[in-house]
């Protein structure tokens, strides 16, 4: 049996009926057309389909959509602002930190929940915070300095 929920995505009110094994993922995905947030593992395991719930990264593939409503939800495709993408999207593009693509949109997310709760992090934080987001491609040297390049910016 389905139920109604509301959610607020990229500052956009949502009302929808899923079902209440629904990941946000899932609804993400299907019903709001945001693909953004990926599925690769499934288990939570590989971050790809990390997004921001009230500023903290969270993965999506392991979240309700029932769970998170009343609660600030954003994805990649919220970042840009007024047709400008985020400086972590550029500073990904800059640095070469985008190879394939697939696991860019939750390693982004994942950087800017930490840029949100401390602006300047050291590079253990920086490595800390995209621990839980696997990247078969860069080998993370170019990641790590695209979000560096944010954090020491003035």
């Amino acid at each position: 049996m389905k139920r109604k929920i509301e959610l607020t995505v990229n500052d956009e009110l949502w009302e929808l009926e899923v079902a209440p094994h629904r990941t946000l993922l899932e609804v993400l995905r299907e019903h709001l057309g945001l693909t953004g947030a990926k599925e690769a593992c499934g288990l939570g395991a590989c971050g790809a389909c990390t997004v921001l719930i009230d500023g903290s990264p969270v993965l999506s593939c392991l979240t309700l959509a029932v769970e998170v409503e009343n609660t600030k939800i954003y994805t990649i495709e919220g970042l840009s602002k007024n047709g400008q993408p985020d400086p972590l999207q550029t500073a990904f593009v800059n640095h070469g930190a985008i190879q394939c693509g697939y696991c860019t949109p939750g390693a982004i997310m994942s950087a800017k929940g930490l840029l949100s709760r401390n602006p300047h992090p050291s590079r253990e934080e920086i490595e800390e915070a995209l621990s839980g987001n696997l990247c078969r491609c860069t080998g993370y040297k170019k990641i790590i300095e695209a979000v560096e390049s944010v954090a020491n910016e003035e």
